[in-house]
């Protein structure tokens, strides 16, 4: 099956709500009527509605970062999907390393908030990966395999297929390490192996698996040449617009 690439820019805790519009108004002007690949931007969420306004129109789609997996209630600081929807949010990142790691976000949890997002119509951008110990260790596929059971636990195979992957090797994050385009590759394979079994070929053929370990322009032509690769989820490449407009491209296979 051919699956269309996916560049998602994960903007973390940068950005005010006028410097993201004026980042998404660039954006727009590039690549707002391109059609080669999806692309999805995941502001803050002070500026979620400032970049919705300034995406509108346009075929960038609008993505949060995290959210609750309660539609309303006494939860002070959180935002929930509901209120993603209400501001046009079609994505939603889930399980970041950084919520995982920082946080203490559990795949318990995770799993509650995708079973959520689904519920409300949101795309859930699934972040797994493994960290330098375990990558060295050689229980990189063992973690991956973990996270993705116990986080996908009650999606149904109609749901899944609207799911996306991320794969970040948390070790290659904002260390400007990177993954070999084979190491990559291999895990991408095992994840869309896994789906397979977990969701059944029809989903996981349809599911796009993103990698997110520091992809940029120098290195994306040659990741996303990979078989299993989709696309990226893009951090520091994507608060620069021609940076994030060359990764876009080049995933639409016109650097």
């Amino acid at each position: 099956m051919s699956r269309k690439k996916l560049i998602a820019g994960n903007w973390k805790m940068n950005k005010t709500s006028a410097d993201g519009a004026a980042l998404a108004r660039e954006l727009v002007l590039a690549v707002g009527s391109y059609s080669d690949a999806d692309i999805v931007v995941c502001p803050p969420f002070t500026a979620l509605e400032s970049v919705a306004t300034a995406i509108d129109g346009s075929l960038i789609k609008l993505g949060a970062q995290n959210m609750h997996f309660e539609p309303s209630g006494a939860f002070t600081g959180e935002v929930s999907a509901p209120m993603l929807r209400a501001l046009f949010a079609t994505h939603v990142i889930l399980g970041h390393s950084e919520r995982r790691d920082l946080f203490g976000e559990t795949d318990e949890l995770v799993n509650k908030k995708v079973l959520a997002a689904f519920k409300n119509q949101l795309r859930p951008i699934l972040c797994v990966g493994e960290s330098l110990a375990e990558r060295e260790a050689g229980s990189t596929l063992k973690k991956v395999q973990s996270q993705l059971e116990r986080d996908l636990e009650g999606v149904s195979r109609d749901q899944a297929a609207g799911l996306i992957v991320a794969y970040e090797p948390i070790w290659a994050i904002g260390t400007g390490k990177v993954a070999t385009a084979e190491q990559a590759q291999e895990v991408h394979a095992f994840i869309r192996g896994l789906l397979t079994k977990l969701q059944g070929e029809a989903a996981a053929q349809r599911i796009r698996i993103l990698y997110g370990g520091s992809m940029k322009p120098a290195n994306a032509a040659e990741l996303l040449s990979q078989k299993d690769i989709d696309g990226g989820l893009i951090g520091g490449a994507a608060l620069e617009a021609r940076s994030f407009v060359e990764l876009v491209k080049a995933a639409g296979g016109k650097p």
